[in-house]
């Protein structure tokens, strides 16, 4: 790498575009923490110990497969995870979902949804192995019954009493739909035998 990117993963004091009397200048407030004194974590803020690392700048990881990257970053920091690669549908809703600033709703919305879909890819590429997701005694609802959780619900001032209610919906909802779906296919590919 031929010249130094301007990133906050070089170590050392960042280089500034402003000095500290041009921002307090701008910005109300800034710098209230420059003088040491006001500082707790100055005792732990240590420059001089010696961290054995042996670059200023770490060495880039090679990417497999073009790796999605936030708008407001110069690049994908040097080291990065790989265990769950993008694939499929939900894979494309997230590489979309980074043409937005982190700053919009629209990201975060987008990369909800891309994980719902890969739930949902994942519940039905299940019912195609020989043992198939168990709503009944992976979700937990057996231990509502068993330990203790529905009189834990009641005589406590819990913040999601409210929320209760809808919580079975949404974990058997799509459960609910996705059998009625399954019935009404076998019972129109029957209709359509008998005919």
């Amino acid at each position: 790498m031929a010249e130094t990117p301007s990133t906050p993963y070089l170590a050392g004091v960042p280089k500034r575009r402003f000095t500290n009397e041009e921002l307090r200048a701008r910005i109300p407030g800034w710098g209230a923490d420059l003088d040491p004194a006001d500082r707790p974590s100055v005792p732990k803020v240590r420059t001089d110990l010696e961290t054995g690392a042996h670059w200023d700048f770490p060495e880039r990881q090679t990417a497999a497969q073009p790796r999605e990257r936030s708008i407001e970053h110069q690049f994908v920091t040097p080291v990065f995870g790989t265990s769950v690669p993008l694939k499929g549908v939900s894979g494309a809703m997230r590489r979309y979902a980074y043409k937005y600033s982190e700053a919009r709703a629209a990201h975060w919305l987008i990369l909800i949804a891309a994980d719902r879909v890969d739930a949902g890819g994942s519940h039905l590429r299940s019912f195609l192995t020989l043992r198939p997701d168990n709503p009944v005694t992976e979700t937990g609802v057996l231990s509502e019954f068993t330990r203790h959780g529905v009189s834990s619900r009641f005589g406590s001032k819990r913040a999601d009493l409210k929320e209760q209610a809808l919580a079975p919906l949404f974990a058997a909802g799509p459960w609910i739909l996705a059998g009625g779906a399954a019935f009404a296919v076998v019972r129109r590919l029957v209709r359509a035998a008998r005919t």
